[in-house]
């Protein structure tokens, strides 16, 4: 039996380290650590509830967007704030278009190159390329010429020597299964995604005075004016480009991920049956109307079972640290609901370098949150797995369609193919869904209704002296939770529970694996040396290490140094 590492794992945001035991060609055991540590919790102790948001974007250099909106909730759940619809639906819009480039981004520059060696596309027939991307879709690129100056450009970047990102990949290994033409198309539509994103996620500049950490979140709701009238606020001109915009996401989901998506996938069947994971999934619902009721819904499935789906509960999250790098002050097997959550560092593990954790003890700086005492995965699989039990419409619709494509059975979902066929899935039903608010807003505006702020409570004079609220989010990455404990116009306790520390968590107290531990559990290993199977599971799941840690050791103790040479 050997036993091998991947550390880091690249192509994800932060640090992450998997230990894996491999024996006849097969992952026998695994285990996930966050090697990173950091602290933002401790520092909103003590500050206005109402700036909570503003300092929750720094979890992270990507995600800045969703924790804004995490917050805002938390706080507005606390103080029982109602905001305007015109808010609500300026935070659909924002939370739309990051869920849709995130998902975009994911799929074509972190998870495509584990499926596609862009190598095999330099030996391509640009014709027979043309010709296979005009039979899946009628994207106005499909042209010889176009393919052949996307390959000449891939051959100039490779004869530079200056690989970058591509130069430590493992191009050639037995596993990739795509023909050349294949490999060329995706690699122009990697390149092409690199621009689309650019210009598709200026609707937060628009929305948002900026992207990354937008700027006009604020409790009680957005900080941007409405008047058509002036162009300091949201005017027609800026309805008209937002639109625009909406459009060409759209189109690009459409008519370029899907169509690759499908594509690739027919190829990689067998994936249909590797990376299942814990077979528990997790979905907070999002996209809320005036009323508060959710466009996706929320709940639960327990052990894959989709024929019905539980009432989603927060009083059931509690956070576990027995192999965790954190003090352990309730004692073994003791978990903490989010608003007793406590985040004090005991880091115990090897002085690097090291060849192995002692994952028997403490082996990872992320928590293990349970739900019931249960592992449950987050993310898109967990999103379209609710939605489409609970019967959601466009969802089963969705859902239908791309197993009918592939030729496979809804037992397929519970996969690392699965698992990145809904990424797709949940990015295609956004992109259709969010020009939906975008005409809502409009019409609201047309109505004569500015308004983005609800004042109530502004004033912290008009605050309970204590109050607990939670805020809930579908992030791209899935179910994000922050919870707040205000006393004295303060905070006074925070606590995010984001989706990596979901599906990162290390084992808990029985011994109960993690989603990606469970997941790598039964992958085939094809090279020892390269390891690229873990990375397809790994990578399905679109890890964030910065989100999932959140941590300072208040002492200011040196807990590791790192020399460069």
């Amino acid at each position: 039996m050997a036993k091998i590492v991947v550390d880091p794992i690249t192509r994800i945001e932060g640090h992450l380290r998997i230990e894996a035991e491999v024996s006849g060609g097969r992952i026998t055991d695994a285990w996930s650590a966050a090697t990173m540590f950091r602290g933002i919790e401790k520092i909103l102790t003590g500050r206005d509830p109402r700036d909570a948001w503003f300092w929750t974007q720094r979890f992270c250099g990507v995600c800045t967007t969703v924790h804004s909106i995490a917050s805002v909730r938390a706080v507005e759940n606390a103080l029982k704030i109602r905001i305007p619809p015109n808010a609500e639906l300026i935070r659909n819009i924002i939370i739309g278009i990051q869920n849709v480039q995130d998902h975009v981004i994911h799929f074509y520059h972190l998870h495509a190159l584990d499926w596609v060696d862009i190598t095999s596309g330099l030996n391509a027939d640009p014709a027979k390329t043309a010709a296979l991307a005009a039979s899946i879709s009628d994207w106005p690129h499909n042209s010889p010429t176009y393919f052949k100056g996307v390959q000449d450009k891939v051959k100039a970047f490779v004869a530079s020597g200056r690989l970058g990102p591509f130069a430590n990949a493992y191009w050639g290994h037995p596993a990739y299964k795509l023909p050349p033409e294949a490999n060329l198309m995706a690699t122009a539509h990697y390149l092409e995604a690199l621009e689309w994103q650019k210009d598709v996620i200026k609707i937060h500049a628009i929305l948002g005075s900026k992207n990354p950490h937008p700027q006009t979140f604020l409790v009680g709701g957005m900080a941007i004016p409405v008047d058509p009238d002036s162009q300091n606020a949201l005017n027609a001109d800026k309805l008209i480009e937002i639109k625009r915009l909406l459009k060409r996401a759209q189109e690009f989901v459409e008519k370029v991920y899907i169509p690759d998506l499908l594509a690739v996938a027919s190829f990689y069947k067998e994936w249909a049956g590797i990376g299942a994971g814990v077979g528990n999934y997790l979905s907070y619902g999002e996209f809320p109307d005036a009323s508060g009721n959710m466009w996706l819904p929320a709940g639960a499935i327990i052990n894959k079972d989709i024929s019905k789906v539980m009432p989603a509960d927060q009083d059931k999250i509690a956070e576990f640290v027995d192999h965790s790098w954190y003090d352990n002050s309730k004692g073994a097997g003791k978990g903490l609901h989010p608003w007793d959550g406590e985040s004090e560092v005991h880091y115990t593990g090897p002085n690097p370098p090291y060849e192995h954790l002692d994952t028997d003890k403490k082996y990872s700086f992320c928590k293990t949150p349970r739900y019931g005492e249960k592992p449950m995965e987050v993310g898109p699989l967990a999103r379209v797995l609710v939605a489409y039990a609970a019967g959601h419409k466009e969802t089963k619709a969705a859902v239908d369609m791309v197993l009918q494509k592939l030729g496979v059975g809804a037992g397929a979902l519970f996969s690392t193919l699965g698992r990145t066929a809904a990424r797709g899935i949940d990015c295609l039903l956004i992109a259709q869904q969010t020009p939906k608010y975008l005409d809502e807003l409009i019409g609201n505006i047309s109505k004569g209704d500015y308004r983005t702020h609800n004042n109530e409570k502004w004033d912290p004079s008009d605050w309970p002296k204590e109050a607990l609220g939670y805020g809930w989010h579908e992030a791209p990455r899935g179910a994000l939770g922050h919870w707040i404990r205000i006393k004295d116009q303060k905070i006074a306790n925070y606590q995010a529970v984001v989706p990596s520390t979901w599906n990162s968590s290390p084992r808990d107290a029985r011994g109960v694996r993690g989603p990606y531990e469970s997941a790598l559990v039964g992958t085939p290993v094809a090279d020892q040396n390269k390891p690229l199977e873990i990375l397809r599971t790994i990578h399905s799941f679109d890890p964030c290490m910065a989100c999932a840690v959140h941590l300072v050791d208040s002492t200011g103790s040196e807990l590791l140094k790192i020399k460069v040479t």
